[in-house]
């Protein structure tokens, strides 16, 4: 009997197990499963469409406030002390109100000279009539000759000219009594003082300055080109220092231009009431309201700025588990207010736009579809 080789056992034993190694495959064939993961969403967006709206077509300009008229109150007496002031900067007067009183002793005491000066005349003019009738009856019996009868007229017309000059000067002593007492002009309110207790008043002397009926105004700077559209009449909204809204109406606008910086005034009255947040010296900017026009808008928060250009995200149609990929969208925007930009072109009314997070999107992600209240989570 033949004996086999140590090295051709070795290749049928490796033999062998190739084919085992087949066969098995042969009774279990091997099945291949593909899983798809599906995409995991970014962030988690409420929809918000464009929507059509009512927008003013404005004007923008800035200004000062100032006082629609200011008074100044003086004295209108002098070389008198001063020896009440009753109001202060800012108090509300009215018309025919005492402001302050100067010291009247020397005004009283040439009224009452002046009164009995009257008194005096007026005993002198008496006594010249009945002189003068008298003469006129004894000149008619023949007593008196027309020249003592002339005489005693002339004495009664000098008489009363005397009593009618010392009325006169009872009326201008009267005028100075009341001119101790500083009386508002208007109804107003008291933008400044400078009267003191105890000052020397001049005639001519600044005591008080008033703001008549409280009135203010803004007189707005508009470049001459834009002045051809504003209009009587027309609404200017301020934005006060503080934040403040106020609304007022345009009243007159400038004749002329300044040479230098080609800008002309409007005159634009405000509110009596807004004068407790408003005041006269304020540097405001503020808009003029020329017509109202139909405009496609959408919140701040739907847009991002890029590269110097303006996007959104459109929203794509939802997959069952609320899933929606996201498509960035240039548009072009114009107007702004209250927090929603205008809308030129890019969009239409009613597209599916992504309301906030548009800094956390990019263009392909893939987002989830939730309730505003829900909005800008991460899933």
């Amino acid at each position: 009997m033949k004996t086999q080789t140590p090295w051709r056992n070795a290749w049928c034993i490796a033999l062998v197990g190739v084919l085992l190694a087949m066969a098995g495959c042969g009774d279990h064939p091997q099945s291949s499963t593909s899983s798809v993961v599906a995409p995991k969403p970014a962030l988690s967006v409420s929809l918000t469409p464009p929507m059509q709206q009512m927008w003013p077509r404005t004007l923008t300009a800035d200004g000062d406030i100032a006082a629609w008229q200011e008074v100044a109150i003086s004295a209108e007496m002098g070389d008198e002390r001063l020896l009440e002031v009753r109001v202060n900067v800012g108090d509300q007067v009215k018309r025919g109100q005492v402001l302050a009183l100067i010291a009247s002793d020397m005004a009283q005491a040439g009224l009452a000279q002046t009164r009995a000066s009257v008194t005096e005349a007026e005993a002198a003019l008496a006594e010249a009539l009945a002189n003068a009738e008298r003469a006129r009856n004894l000149q008619a019996s023949g007593f008196y000759s027309t020249q003592m009868g002339s005489q005693y007229q002339t004495a009664a017309h000098t008489a009363r000219a005397r009593l009618e000059s010392a009325r006169a000067r009872l009326r201008s002593d009267e005028l100075r009594l009341e001119k101790t007492r500083v009386l508002a002009p208007d109804d107003g309110v008291i933008s400044a003082r400078t009267a003191t207790v105890g000052a020397l008043a001049q005639p001519g002397q600044e005591l008080f300055r008033l703001i008549r009926g409280g009135r203010l105004e803004w007189r707005a700077r508009v470049v001459e080109a834009d002045l051809v559209h504003i209009k009587p009449g027309q609404e200017g909204v301020l934005n006060l220092p503080g934040g403040d809204i106020v609304r007022g109406r345009v009243r007159a606008i400038a004749p002329s231009i300044d040479a230098k910086t080609r800008d002309g005034l409007v005159y634009v009255d405000l509110p009596p009431t807004m004068n407790k947040i408003a005041r006269a010296g304020m540097f405001a900017r503020g808009e003029f309201i020329l017509s109202r026009t139909s405009a496609l808008v959408l919140p701040e928060l739907a847009m991002v700025m890029r590269d110097g250009f303006a996007y959104v995200f459109r929203i794509g149609p939802a997959d069952q588990s609320g899933q929606a990929k996201v498509m960035q969208t240039k548009v072009e925007i114009g107007r702004r207010q209250g927090g929603q930009v205008e809308i030129l072109s890019g969009l239409t009314a009613g597209a599916a736009v992504a309301a906030s997070g548009a800094g956390f999107l990019a263009d392909g992600d893939w987002v989830r579809v939730v309730p505003a209240e829900q909005a800008g989570k991460q899933p």
